[in-house]
């Protein structure tokens, strides 16, 4: 039974005089001058521990209506296991690093910028950085949430920074860190380059262009690709078909015998030839069936040349699954240098991996074509489009390049389109086979699988969903680009023989740069030497060096917070793995991948026995909340309206397994409960 419907309340008799904006900070201050939270973990200081294990914000900006549902839940989680007797430790941390703080003290020092040396940058990054720490502390404290605020851990202490180093020399040791030109997500905003992580999808207006290829043993014969990028086309080094699938080659109007899928030849003539078909009550109809001069099987392909029809340029075709019959012409145009699926052709076929385009997203004069050097390449898509009609290769009804809204990736941090580009950089290899700590010989893709199998019998993904979820990140997520072109973060400890450029890469050095780092912080690879002495080039005996310059992504910055934290004797209340990680479902392919990554390729385990996630902030129409839309609330505003006490009520009375609706309706409703909550206990004492 409801205490309501015994007690009896005048809907006047107390009215709503909390005060909670005034009196909320006032009761944390009070818990923080007794040391609340102190006493708690002192009263269970012998008792079983529950480690739990805080996932660290990024410190750029005050906290959102986001922070608020994750750090309280984190909370109840904490007095939940406090109040159960269990000894539960909070220790708070925050991610340092990275692009987002670059790019807000960019804004701040201007031209100043140019006079600095980057260890006097990353100096800036870092008071930066610690103003922003301070910021959120005061804004999660306010929310009433217990924890060591002042004992915090931080990406950027030299320690943490010393760990993370020794993380990477494991990989390093075991032969899976490597360096390769292969295609990658790169922002020509922020000119990085960026992990399956830091990228987002979002609907982009792109042409749609069908594209004549004229085969060179076939002459007057063309094969036809569709593509919705156009100024990758100059970078074209091969054709790819599917062995499994039926071609025809078909008399087409205007342009003679093209090749195109069995299946996909109806979808194809409806945009290039609408008039070579007739509608029936079956569905369009070929209204010159004669014109299909050959069927073939995929594998008759094999082996064919073709010209490119904008450089004097011969290649082959390829066969290969990418070629599927689901849109276009079940033909792919394959540029190695573009694209993860081309790149492994290009391998394949022992093709270049070549793009023709510089870091600002620029074509260089490599293009070899008049009138593309130096243009960025989505404004070169109608240049493209306007020569290939002239070259008479445009398949397009009417001769003009078509649009389509679909979706495309995007940087999570400035919002911008990126491109897929070529580029030498550091990976960690998923499928080479090393060995594991308790695994034996196997790859980190098959151990993360297998541990994620595990996780699960254990009833350890809450909801149960999020195994699936986390599986298919891993299942299909290409090798791991560790490395980013910036300048504030951790730097990747390898060298380069001055005299031929020969990389060097060992675990010792890694070991020695880490204790330097342990002492003086990452700033000493760019304030000082830090190598150690007698360092020679295995290949030719050199005793030169250059220092990489890339550092690494901040996504293994954070993966490596169990090593640094759990594990780390500062915090004798946390050990690993953690019993509990608890974050926003977008961390299945963010920290609790990379957390997952890391502790598998390292220890042969994840760092957690547990996952919860939590949904997404929607509004009352159910539409993800942003600042875009103009439907996601100040947060000063919502603690100066409701209080924080009703922004917990409305966590917990939350199901945080699905999407949390948020309006000022819900809060109102709320708000009520929370008067007949308190006026109830005030009746009762």
């Amino acid at each position: 039974m409801d205490i309501k419907d015994t007690v009896h309340l005048p809907k006047t008799s107390f009215p709503m005089r909390a005060a909670l904006s005034e009196n909320e900070p006032k009761q944390v201050q009070a818990w923080q001058d007794e040391k609340l939270y102190e006493r708690l973990l002192e009263k269970n200081a012998s008792a079983q521990k529950f480690v739990f294990h805080d996932g660290p914000p990024y410190a750029n900006g005050s906290i959102h209506q986001g922070h608020f549902l994750n750090k309280i839940l984190k909370d109840l989680v904490v007095k939940y296991h406090l109040m159960s007797g269990h000894l539960t430790d909070f220790v708070p941390g925050w991610d340092c690093h990275g692009l987002p703080i670059e790019r807000q003290v960019d804004k701040q020092l201007g031209a100043k910028k140019r006079e600095l040396t980057p260890g006097q940058f990353r100096r800036a990054c870092r008071k930066y950085a610690e103003e922003q720490i301070e910021v959120q502390r005061r804004e999660f404290m306010r929310l009433g949430v217990f924890g060591r605020w002042f004992e915090p851990y931080t990406t950027m202490a030299y320690r943490y920074e010393g760990q993370i180093v020794r993380e990477l020399a494991k990989f390093a040791k075991a032969g899976a860190l490597y360096r390769r030109k292969r295609p990658v997500h790169w922002c020509f905003h922020d000119v990085t380059a960026l992990a399956e992580a830091e990228v987002e999808y979002a609907d982009k207006t792109s042409p749609s262009i069908y594209v004549r290829f004229a085969l060179v043993n076939q002459p007057g014969w063309g094969l036809a690709v569709w593509t919705t990028t156009p100024w990758t086309i100059p970078a074209n080094l091969a054709v790819t078909a599917n062995p499994d699938l039926q071609y025809v080659a078909y008399q087409l109007p205007n342009h003679g015998v093209t090749v195109v899928a069995k299946d996909l030849l109806h979808a194809f003539l409806r945009e290039t030839a609408p008039a070579e078909l007739e509608k029936t009550e079956c569905g369009d109809k070929l209204k010159h069936p004669e014109r299909v001069i050959k069927t073939m099987q995929g594998t008759e392909l094999n082996g064919w040349k073709y010209r490119h029809p904008l450089v004097a340029r011969e290649s082959p075709v390829a066969l290969g699954a990418p070629a599927t019959a689901e849109t276009g012409t079940g033909l792919v145009h394959t540029a190695p240098g573009h694209g993860e699926d081309d790149f492994h052709m290009g391998v394949e076929y022992g093709l270049p991996i070549w793009a023709p385009v510089d870091g600002y997203g620029k074509f260089t004069s490599d293009v070899g074509i008049e009138g593309l050097a130096g243009v960025k390449v989505f404004d070169a898509n109608p240049k493209i489009v306007e020569m290939l009609a002239r070259a008479g290769a445009l398949l397009n009804h009417g001769g003009k390049a078509f649009e389509i809204r679909h979706s495309y990736p995007h940087c999570w941090r400035c919002k911008n389109p990126v491109i897929f580009r070529a580029t030498d950089q550091w990976w960690l290899g998923l499928d080479l086979e090393i060995e594991l700590p308790g695994r034996g010989r196997t790859t980190i893709r098959k151990a993360c699988l297998a541990e994620i199998d595990e996780i699960d019998q254990r009833g350890g993904f809450i909801p149960g969903w999020g195994r699936e979820r986390i599986r298919g990140m891993v299942e299909n997520r290409p090798d791991w680009c560790v490395s980013r072109q910036r300048a504030w973060g951790v730097p990747i400890p390898v060298v380069y023989c001055a005299a031929d450029r020969e990389p060097l890469v060992s675990a010792e050095l890694m070991e020695h740069v880490a204790r330097v780092f342990d002492e003086e912080g990452a700033d000493a690879w760019f304030d000082k030497d830090p190598l150690p002495k007698n360092l020679k080039c295995a290949k030719c005996g050199g005793t030169k060096f250059e220092k990489e310059s890339d550092i690494l992504d901040v996504w293994f910055d954070s993966g490596s917070s169990f090593a640094a934290v759990l594990e780390h004797g500062k915090w004798p209340t946390l050990s690993a793995p953690a019993d509990l990680y608890l974050e926003g479902s977008d961390q299945h392919r963010g920290w609790f991948n990379s957390s997952l990554t890391i502790g598998v390729g390292t220890r042969g385990h994840a760092p957690y026995k547990a996952v919860l996630t939590h949904g997404f902030l929607v509004d009352g129409e159910g539409r993800k909340l942003s600042k875009s839309l103009g439907n996601a609330p100040d947060p000063k505003e919502l603690l100066k309206k409701y209080g924080a006490e009703v922004m917990r009520i409305w966590v917990a009375a939350s199901d945080y397994r699905s999407d949390i609706a948020w309006s000022p309706k819900i809060g109102d409703t709320l708000t009520e409960g929370y008067r007949t909550i308190r006026n109830t206990l005030r009746y009762c004492l």
